[in-house]
């Protein structure tokens, strides 16, 4: 039997790089076995390095909005890459890149770009601090913000309870300032604010990190009155949401305005970017236009710009994916619904647009205590049986799958004649 290129590429990456992989889900620990080391992507499909190709749902864990390879992208990249990779000066492209998050994200007046999810949450939690003058932060249990110290934090119920850190190497100096409320309670949130501590609240408009799961009507709304009352900036991250729910992201769809945006994943079209911004205020105090400091050398380099320019463009350009995407999610909507009917299956199925989740429990899901109330050992079964039909999920329960323009309805019909062959052995031919 020829030696499996995934097993040697996995054993030659644990000896240089910690676990194998640079980012810790992609090592398969809540689900075991060895990962596929990607070799090539096109539209919707994936290639590994033992030639096997997935249909693929994670979509570099989002990002690919338009599918992999895009030609609009690559060709944008190419041309700009030709011209050198990086100045550490300002370009044009990302002025152009700036103008076009600025007409699309309606909250945004001026912008800053960094290189990743997490530079951009940090810098906007910096600005809210100098904004109001208050060191605290608070976020949502179950709500992931990216890997700065302030957000590895699960903090107690009570207003006055310090955080724990949830990460060794995260000092409790640091774990004292954040407060973690529960996703969609006003009420426990309220409670937090009352103390007039808290510099801003962070939220994904619509959780992504613990699945898909949807804010609750008036949510959103409730945080946006909420933070007005109390003096608490409202800041959105829209790393996940934003160019995805809506062309302007989930402010967009939900009608909410925050003061603040975080954006990554999609505004670079496949290439690191990150990027946060807001209002006009709120941006000027950042330097060199005032005194928060933020820096990055290869912030707005021009193969970022380039491909989140391609990106962005063919999104203003092609309002009628968002109607093709929502096509998709209604028949998975059908499909899935059918299936449970049909098996008396366990099953809640969340989405919102082109994200979605399919969690193995009655549900509803909610929130982090109902997403996390799922059977970890049923979900291992369930990830490596799909991914022996040849459809690559993420390998947690926690992550939401993502649907592509380069998606079709026969593979949804594929997804989902893969679904009820692998629930028949998860859950049993009945329920």
């Amino acid at each position: 039997m020829t030696p499996s290129r995934n097993h040697t590429l996995f054993d030659q990456a644990r000896a240089v790089i910690p676990g194998g992989v640079n980012s810790p889900v992609r090592a398969f620990g809540k689900v075991g076995g060895t990962p596929p080391f990607i070799e090539s992507a096109s539209g919707a499909t994936l290639r590994d390095a033992d030639g096997r190709e997935y249909l693929d749902f994670v979509g570099s864990w989002g990002p690919m909005l338009l599918g992999h390879a895009h030609p609009a992208v690559i060709g944008a990249v190419v041309e700009a890459a030709q011209r050198g990779t990086s100045f550490g000066a300002p370009t044009e492209r990302e002025v152009g890149l700036a103008r076009r998050v600025v007409e699309m994200v309606p909250s945004i007046e001026k912008v800053r770009f960094v290189n990743s999810g997490t530079e951009a949450t940090m810098s906007a939690l910096r600005v809210a601090r100098a904004a109001t003058g208050r060191s605290g932060m608070l976020k949502y249990r179950g709500g992931y913000h990216g890997h700065a110290d302030a957000f590895l934090v699960e903090a107690g119920s009570g207003a006055a309870t310090l955080g724990v850190p949830d990460s060794p190497g995260v000092t409790p100096g640091t774990a004292a300032d954040t407060r973690t409320a529960e996703y969609n309670d006003l009420d426990d949130t309220r409670r937090l604010l009352d103390d007039g501590r808290v510099a801003c609240v962070f939220v994904e408009p619509v959780a992504g990190n613990m699945g898909c799961v949807p804010p609750a009507p008036g949510f959103l709304e409730g945080l946006r009155e909420l933070c007005d009352a109390t003096g608490t900036l409202l800041v959105f991250d829209e790393v996940m949401t934003g160019f995805r729910v809506a062309p302007g992201g989930a402010q967009e769809r939900f009608g909410v305005r925050p003061d603040l945006t975080t954006l990554g994943k999609i505004v670079g079209g496949g290439l690191p970017v990150g990027a946060f911004g807001g209002r006009t205020d709120l941006m000027d105090l950042v330097a060199p236009a005032g005194p928060v400091y933020q820096a990055g050398t290869l912030s707005g380099n021009p193969l970022a710009s380039a491909a989140g320019n391609a990106a962005l463009a063919f999104i203003a350009e092609h309002p009628e994916l968002y109607t093709h995407l929502e096509a998709l999610g209604g028949q998975l909507d059908d499909g899935i619904a059918r299936i449970r009917g049909t098996h008396g299956y366990p099953l809640t199925w969340n989405r919102v647009g082109s994200m979605a989740s399919l969690f193995l429990t009655e549900g509803p899901v909610t929130d982090w205590p109902s997403a996390s109330a799922g059977e970890a050992e049923r979900f291992t079964r369930f990830f490596h049986g799909m991914l022996a039909e040849g459809i690559y999920l993420a390998p947690s329960p926690y992550e939401a799958w993502f649907l592509s323009l380069a998606h079709t309805e026969s593979h949804m019909d594929r997804l989902l004649t893969a679904l009820e062959r692998t629930l028949a052995t998860v859950f049993g031919a009945s329920a």
